[in-house]
Parts: structure tokens; sequence; C-alpha cells
């Protein structure tokens, strides 16, 4: 007896399963992207800033990354109108020359970006790797309450809990490591306890501030996320390059530009440059449970290779105090109970870069009729 015809359901049933399996491998890709990614930046700038030899000019570096990400976009600028140098000339010149004052706008958080990235060259110079991305952390409480000031945006009472369950534990990891701050330096050469700690404090500070600010001239324009990184990266290659000249100029002009730079440089340089980005295309597959277990288990990852690459000492104090730190990162990420009011977990504190794109914006990634992008 012949089987009748089969329903749509049954037909796409097969189809369903598959895309759910490929869903959820690339959910767990994306898990161990952002945990490499999180954790190698932090390992791999300390590494190069400890090593002995001549030392690249950390000035030097954020100029090289802010070109990197800026030809990045460009290029996928460039992509999206197929590869059209008419078209994206056209693009570039209404967004950034046409419209000068949403241009200008940007100048604020490339300033205090181009200031956090040689800031977190200062912190990881002078503080033990674990210590950092403990402390680090703080972003998310920065994060928090400006989003809070600016944006009018509500915390559940599981966040307003996590934040405070936060601070403690960054508190107490600070407490351990004033008790050990005598030997660790001296164990490292020309390394400032304080100096790291209060670079890392501002990194935050100025974390959390630009991140909000970035996030609400993106939400009152339709421009792309990629074209916005484009003004933010003139802004910063120019930034830079006065901060560089600034602070470096001289020694500069004498040993060059790239003086001290290795292979693991580079590979700083373009985990810096790219990794943002990365982060940006996988977090479309992430959702803030995995992004919070994402930097919750690259803290733990530091730890670890922290103890075997630098000879760090891990304690009660440190363990109890980061303890406090991963499940106040994992408790933050938790999704809000469904309610009228904006969630602040879905985009401001992310663990990933504040200049990453939205999950939503990576269907404008591949080439397509400029008139389909979708604003922020």
């Amino acid at each position: 007896m012949a089987a009748g015809p089969r329903s749509k359901a049954e037909e796409d049933a097969p189809a369903s399963r598959a895309q759910s399996d490929a869903n959820r491998k690339l959910k767990y890709i994306s898990l161990a992207v952002l945990v490499v990614q999180n954790a190698s930046l932090i390992l791999s700038i300390r590494y190069v800033r400890t090593l002995p030899g001549d030392r690249f000019f950390a000035t030097s570096a954020v100029v090289m990354a802010e070109v990197l990400k800026l030809v990045t976009c460009l290029l996928i600028i460039l992509l999206q109108t197929r590869l059209s140098l008419r078209e994206t000339a056209g693009l570039l010149h209404d967004a950034i020359v046409v419209q000068y004052k949403d241009t200008l706008k940007l100048a604020v958080p490339s300033l205090i970006y181009t200031l956090q990235n040689n800031l977190q060259y200062v912190a990881i110079s002078n503080l033990p790797a674990a210590t950092f991305q403990v402390t680090y952390q703080l972003k998310i409480l920065t994060t928090a309450l400006f989003s809070v000031l600016m944006l009018r945006k509500s915390l559940s009472r599981v966040q307003w809990v996590s934040l405070l369950l936060l601070f403690a534990g960054v508190a107490i990891v600070q407490v351990q490591q004033e008790g050990n701050k005598e030997a660790s330096l001296a164990n490292g050469a020309n390394q400032n306890y304080t100096v790291g700690l209060v670079a890392v404090v501002i990194s935050c500070l100025s974390s959390g501030f630009a991140g909000v600010y970035f996030e609400k001239i993106l939400k009152g324009s339709s421009a792309s996320v990629w074209m916005r990184n484009v003004q933010l990266g003139i802004f910063g290659t120019v930034l830079g390059l006065l901060g560089l000249w600034w602070n470096d100029g001289p020694a500069i002009a004498e040993r060059g530009f790239l003086y001290g730079y290795t292979g693991m440089v580079w590979c700083v340089i373009f985990n810096q440059a790219f990794g943002g980005l990365l982060v940006a295309v996988v977090v479309k597959y992430a959702d803030n449970i995995l992004k919070g277990f994402a930097t919750s288990f690259s803290i733990v990852v530091s730890t670890v290779m922290s103890v075997y690459l630098f000879g760090f000492h891990v304690d009660l104090l440190f363990t109890v105090g980061a303890g406090m730190v991963i499940g106040a990162v994992y408790m933050y990420s938790l999704p809000k109970a469904p309610a009228g009011s904006p969630s602040l977990s879905s985009s401001s504190a992310s663990s990933a870069s504040p200049r990453a794109v939205e999950g939503d914006e990576m269907e404008a990634f591949l080439p397509k009729s400029a008139g389909k992008e979708k604003g922020s």
C-alpha cells in the first residue's frame, strides 16, 4: 500500500534538525573562540612586555592595530557594495564628509578607546595577567552604571546582586595582591603595581563610558556598524599618532616605528586588531549565558597559564575573590525575566569589545545591495 504524501512539516523536519545541530556546534565553537581570544590577548601582551631585550613602543602597537581595523572595515564595506569602488567612495563621502556632525560625535569615544588601549599595555606590563583579567571585569560594573545614568536602562535584582559580588571579589583579589606586592616587585623588574592598578581602573571607567556613549550614537543613527568603525578608526589612527608623537616621538624618530617588533609582537597586534571583529562574528551564535561562560572560563585559563608561564602564586584569597568575580559575571549574563523594560545584558556590558558588532548586524557582513544594510 503506497504511503500518502508527506506533510510539509515532515519534509522540513530533517532540515530543521540539521540546522539545530549546526547551530549547537557553532555555539560551542563561538564559546571556544571567545575564551581563546579573551585569554590569549592578556597573556600574550604580558609575555611580550616582560621579555628581556628590546621593548617595542606600546603607542606604535596601538596605532598599528587601529590601522589594521580601519583597513578591515573598509574591505568589508567594499564587499557589501560588490567590490564597487565608486559606490564605496560615495558611501564613505556621504557618511564622513556630508554628515560631518555625526562623524565628529565619534571623536569622543575614539579618544577614549585610544587612551584605553594604551592604558591596557601599561596595566598588563605592571600587573600579573590573572590579576589584570579579574580586575578588568570591573568594566561590567562601570558599563552598567553608565547605562543606567545615560540610557535610563533598568537592572534586575539578580544583576544588582551580581555587581555587588563583582566589586567584592575584585576587592578581595586586590587585598591579596597588596600582600604579595613586595614579592612580586622583587621578582619582576621595572614593574609598579600601583601604576598598573590605576591604569586598569581608569581603563574600566573609560571602557564603560565609551561603550555606552557609542551605543547611544548607534541607536540614533542609520549608519552601519562597519561605517561607524571606519569613522572611529580614522580618529583612532590620528589620535594614536598624536599620542605616539607626544609620548615616544624622539625615541621613535631615533629607533624607528617598528623598533622591537618580533613575530610575537605582531601576533599581539593582530589579536588586538581583529579580536573584537572576530568576537563580533561569533557572538551571532552565542547567547549572553555563553558569553558569561567564556569570560569566566578565560579568567580560569589566564590564571592557570600565569602559574606555568610567569610563576604566578594562587592562594586562598585569590581563589575566593576570583571565584566571586566568575560567579558575578555568570549571574549578570543570565537573561532577565520577560518585562517591558529593556535588558542591559543584551549589549552594553557584553564581555566582548565595546566596538564589537551586535549579532544581527552580521547579516550585512556578506556582499549585498547597500540599500539592504541594517542600522543599529
